[in-house]
This record gives structure tokens, C-alpha cells and sequence, in this order.
């Protein structure tokens, strides 16, 4: 005999399958993409693409993103956010697959923006999807759990790549299996994802004046995460580390992303969210302030990267939250789009600003700049709390 459940008892169930499949979806296309992303700047230096190219290049995911943004939320109204995110995988799958035969490399330039494309409709519904299935007194820990899973498979990406290799045929298909790995999910639970009925009440980027603490939250992480990652190891070089030393600074950043989310966004869930950001934001700031002007041995710099990359983690994860917990249907789905929008737009500039930073004051001016970013976010932040008494 079977047992009874109640309705309460099988929502329940529903929105724990909901929220595991939009993850796992996101998961799958994370360890794609982070694969995906050395193995085509290896394949272009290989062509003998110059390293101006290769960063253009690059640059492509983040346009397609601006592009496509605006007009995400209104495919999955029409066409259903099931179809929509199988049609962004098979996109990507395409895309990746055909890297591999496109031999003149003004070619990959079109396959690059159609891939970041792919990228930016399955990252903009899989956070709605997790967002608006959340509950909303465990939304910081649901968001905590999505950002600790994607870490790790931002991580295994590079590991896959480095046990495939970089040229011929197989590390494409493996990339591209991953991203059709991500369509179980989906095929499985989509049709159990939030549905967008409603038109939204304003455009994307409305969403930067009805809400900056969460979608500038986008950006200023973007630009810092990238911009660490990128010069981190060039630091280390610059302050006496060799070379294995350098990059063991970018692991302590990454562990600290993998370990801190999920406290974090328990944090977030019994006090406002707002004041979650802005200690984190402060952190940001404290943290690179004293990677500046601090005399720090490599263990001590280790430590500093490994809170700081936790910490600084958290304005994506409660970024999010916050958004989910001010917006519903269409509005979320726009205010999502806007907050990968600006992480898109930190992912451009993050580098390039950071670097100008440290040709200005070397090495130090790279942790002075990002220091400089986040006290820019804390402006924002304290000037609509305090100044306008309005919710930010």
C-alpha cells in the first residue's frame, strides 16, 4: 500500500527536484565553459592569432551577453523556458563543435558571440529558475548551495581540459558532451521551472536604479574576480614568489569560493541583505587595502586571498538573493538578465583597469584598484540606504 502525502509535503518535493535540476543544469554548462575558455585561446595562439585577437576574441561572450539580454525573458514567455533552454544547449553544443572545424579565424568570432549567446540564456533562466523556486527564508542558502556547485565546476573544467589535452578532436567533444549533459536536467525537471507569464514592468537596465545594491553587486565582483585571476599570478612574480608560488595565490582565491558561499548565504537569510553586501563590499576593500600596503609573508597573503576570494564571493551569491526576494515573474527574470549583464560588463573592464593599476603603481596598484572599485560600490550602496531612504 502506498502512503499518503500531503500537498505541503509533495510542493515540497517538487521545488527540492526544481532547484536540484536547475543546478545541476548550470553545473554542467560551468565545467563546459571552463573548459571551453583556455582550450579556444590555446587553438587560437595556435593558429598564430596575436594576443590582442585572443582577448577580443574572448570579449565576444561578454557582448553577445549585452545583446541577447534584454530579450530573454520575453523567448521563455513565448516559447517556454523548458524549450528555450534546450535550444540554448544545443546552440552551445553546435557552436563548440564547429570551433574545431572553422579554420579562417575571422570565423570564430560569429561562433564565439552564437556561444556566448547559448551561455547567457542558460545563466540568465537557470538563476531565475533557481531564484523564483527558492523559498524565501532559505534563499540565501539555496543561492549559497547553486554558487558552491558552480565553483566547483568552474574548477574541474581546467582538470578535464588538462586530461584531454589541447589539440585535435577530443577536447571539443568533451566539451560539448558537457554541455549536453546539462540538457538531462532540463529534459528531466523543466517542466517543473517557474513559468513567465507576465510581461515585465520595465526594461533591463531600469533594474541598475530599482535595485543597484544587487545588480552593481554583478559587476563589482565580475570585475574583481577576473581581474584577480588575471594579474594574481603576475603580482606574485612582481613580490619575490616563484613561479608555482604565484599561482598557488589564484587556488587560495578559488577555495575560498568553493568553502564560504553556503555560511554566507545563511547569513543572509536572518538579516537584511543589504547590510550583508555592504560588509562585504567593506571586506572587499580592507581586504585589498591591506594586500597594498602591507609588508605580508606568502602564507599570510594566502590567508588574506583565501577570506577576501570567500568573502567577496558572497555580493554574487546575495546579489541574487536580494533580487529574488524584491522581484517576481517577468520582473525577476529581467532583474536577473540586468544582474549577468553586469557581471558580463566586470568581466570586460576587470582585467584592463587592473592592469592600468599596476603599470601605475607597481605591483601594488592591481589590489589598490579593486580596493577603489569596492569603496565605488559602497558609495552606491550607502548613498540609497542612507541619503534617499529608498530600498535599494
Amino acid at each position: 500500500m502506498t502512503a499518503s502525502v500531503s500537498p505541503a509535503e509533495a510542493f515540497s518535493r517538487d521545488r527540492v527536484v526544481s532547484i536540484a535540476a536547475a543546478i545541476a543544469c548550470i553545473v554542467a554548462v560551468g565545467i563546459g565553459l571552463s573548459l571551453s575558455i583556455p582550450l579556444l585561446s590555446f587553438a587560437l595562439d595556435a593558429k598564430g592569432a596575436s594576443r590582442t585577437l585572443i582577448g577580443i576574441n574572448t570579449a565576444m561572450g561578454g557582448i553577445a551577453t549585452v545583446v541577447c539580454a534584454p530579450f530573454i525573458s520575453g523567448w521563455a514567455r513565448r516559447f517556454g523556458m523548458q524549450a528555450v533552454l534546450s535550444a540554448a544547449i544545443a546552440l552551445g553544443v553546435v557552436s563548440l563543435l564547429a570551433f574545431q572545424v572553422a579554420e579562417p579565424i575571422w570565423l570564430w568570432f560569429p561562433l564565439r558571440f552564437t556561444l556566448g549567446a547559448a551561455l547567457a540564456v542558460l545563466f540568465v533562466l537557470s538563476e531565475y529558475w533557481i531564484n523564483a523556486a527558492a523559498p524565501e527564508g532559505r534563499r540565501g542558502l539555496v543561492l549559497g548551495a547553486y554558487a558552491t556547485a558552480l565553483s566547483v565546476g568552474f574548477a574541474t573544467g581546467p582538470q578535464v581540459l588538462a586530461l584531454v589535452g589541447t589539440s585535435g578532436p577530443l577536447p571539443y567533444f568533451t566539451g560539448a558532451a558537457l554541455f549536453a549533459l546539462a540538457a538531462l536536467p532540463v529534459l528531466f525537471a523543466g517542466g517543473k521551472a517557474p513559468a513567465i507569464e507576465d510581461h515585465p514592468s520595465t526594461g533591463v537596465m531600469s533594474f541598475l536604479w530599482a535595485a543597484p545594491a544587487g545588480t552593481l553587486a554583478a559587476l563589482a565582483f565580475g570585475a574583481a574576480e577576473t581581474g584577480a585571476i588575471a594579474l594574481l599570478p603576475l603580482y606574485g612574480m612582481a613580490i619575490g614568489l616563484d613561479a608555482m608560488g604565484a599561482v598557488s595565490l589564484i587556488s587560495a582565491f578559488v577555495l575560498g569560493n568553493v568553502l564560504f558561499q553556503i555560511p554566507i548565504g545563511l547569513v543572509a537569510d536572518r538579516i537584511d541583505r543589504r547590510w550583508v553586501l555592504l560588509c562585504c563590499a567593506t571586506i572587499g576593500a580592507a581586504g585589498m587595502a591591506a594586500m597594498a600596503l602591507l609588508p605580508l609573508s606568502k602564507v599570510g597573503l594566502m590567508a588574506l586571498l583565501f577570506l577576501w576570494g570567500g568573502i567577496v564571493t558572497g555580493l554574487y551569491t546575495v546579489g541574487l538573493a536580494h533580487l529574488g526576494s524584491r522581484f517576481r515573474g517577468a520582473d525577476l527574470a529581467q532583474a536577473n538578465a540586468a544582474f549577468v549583464v553586469m557581471y558580463s560588463i566586470g568581466l570586460i573592464v576587470g582585467p584592463p583597469m587592473a592592469g592600468a593599476g599596476m603599470d601605475f603603481w607597481p605591483p601594488h596598484g592591481m589590489p589598490a584598484t579593486l580596493a577603489a572599485l569596492f569603496l565605488a560600490y559602497l558609495a552606491v550602496v550607502l548613498g540609497r540606504m542612507i541619503v534617499l531612504r529608498k530600498p535599494v
